[in-house]
């Protein structure tokens, strides 16, 4: 009988064409409007000793601290204003390990969370910085186990809550670059998809699009699997109708959408891979400081049609990329040849600006193009793109 069982689970695999997939998941992730008021409760079973990482302004992170304070807990709070540099991530290691917290939390957007998650994976470290970071450093992994981790998302964008890398600018190369280790996945992930509401305008369009582009790219990758295919496909439709809500007025349900697609386009990213979106938005954020998110959203209409005119070229089956125009043409309708053009008139429409107009010379293409194409991100891509190949995506996109 057990002979019998195992036989038609292997005809099933068979027949449904499932490779094998490799998952890397945060130990526990809570969803849902309203899970925020729990988490002082959860977080305080984790110990009583708390570095908690905010944005901007103090103020809104306030209710968390008192919250755990109340409950007998010591709390230090550290200050990330806007997307961390290696600068800020040193002195901030330097307060940590003075500090000697039991856990570090995170309450704030991508840049938050990203250096949160970088102090939490460098705090028992022996080695400088540099070390542990790639493309300029030596890409070393965590040589010590790092401290716990838990991240709530206010933003709706970059997933970075459910991967296991932070991005730092590193000002003397002007280049953005991981620091990467399978360790620095979260403990604990709570996404209350009210700590989004009412954020401004501006950021929820750059923020959305990036989980869309991040829906995408997972999706088209030479890495995509059934795990992440079933993210992407459930949570892109929806997604793009929320984003088009949300540009309109405040919406609750909108709202609660697009922290979904956040999540699974930061699960999708994980455990398959990204593309030349990424790959080209890393290099462009070093030398401009303009908005990841903004980037992403200027450069994927060009970069899906660049990708979908290669393959063709090429041989390469289209299928997925198709399918992804079929999308973006039923969500966006518009007077355009295909969903890329679609996406892209609409963006522009509501103010996502041009390459140039993000602060990128067209002097500086051909650099941006030689640069990426030794990023992580561009090996996923679902062909590779040569320099002028890259460099008419990043034309297209001005």
């Amino acid at each position: 009988m057990e002979e019998g069982r195992a036989g038609n689970d292997v005809g099933l695999m068979a027949i449904l064409d499932l490779p094998p997939f490799d998952l890397a998941l945060p130990a526990r992730i809570v969803f849902g409007r309203g899970k925020a008021a729990q988490a002082p409760d959860m977080i305080a079973g984790f110990g009583g000793c708390f570095l908690l990482v905010h944005g901007a302004n103090p103020e809104r992170a306030e209710w968390l601290v008192t919250a755990l304070r109340d409950r007998g807990a010591e709390v230090s709070t550290q200050a990330c204003s806007g997307e961390p540099d290696l600068p800020l991530l040193e002195t901030a290691l330097k307060i940590t390990r003075d500090f000697n917290p039991d856990v570090v939390i995170t309450l704030g957007g991508g840049s938050v969370i990203d250096l949160g998650k970088a102090l939490a994976g460098l705090a028992r470290t022996s080695g400088p910085v540099t070390d542990y970071l790639e493309v300029v450093g030596k890409g070393l992994p965590l040589d010590a186990e790092p401290l716990p981790f838990i991240a709530l998302p206010t933003t709706a964008g970059t997933g970075s809550e459910v991967t296991r890398n932070a991005v730092i600018g590193i000002p003397e190369h002007h280049r953005k670059v991981s620091l990467r280790d399978p360790q620095m996945l979260a403990d604990l992930v709570i996404v209350d998809p009210a700590l989004t509401d009412d954020c401004p305008r501006t950021v929820t369009l750059a923020s959305g699009l990036d989980a869309i582009t991040q829906l995408i790219e997972p999706y088209i990758c030479s890495r995509a699997n059934a795990f992440t295919d079933s993210l992407c496909l459930n949570a892109l439709p929806p997604a793009l109708e929320a984003i088009r809500i949300l540009m309109k007025h405040e919406d609750a349900g909108a709202r609660d959408t697009m922290a979904w697609a956040s999540l699974c386009g930061g699960l999708a990213l994980a455990n398959a891979g990204l593309g030349a979106v990424h790959g080209l938005a890393g290099v462009i954020g070093g030398m401009t400081g303009a908005p990841h998110g903004e980037i992403c959203a200027s450069l994927l209409p060009a970069t899906l049609t660049a990708n979908h005119s290669a393959m063709k070229r090429s041989g390469i089956d289209t299928a997925r990329i198709d399918h992804v125009f079929g999308m973006l043409e039923t969500a966006l309708p518009a007077e355009a040849d295909d969903g890329a053009e679609a996406l892209r008139d609409w963006s522009r429409g509501n103010g996502i600006r041009s390459m140039t107009e993000l602060g990128l010379a067209r002097l500086q293409f051909e650099e941006v193009a030689r640069a990426a194409i030794s990023s992580s991100s561009m090996r996923a891509n679902p062909i590779a793109l040569p320099v002028e190949g890259l460099c008419a995506i990043l034309e297209a996109s001005s």
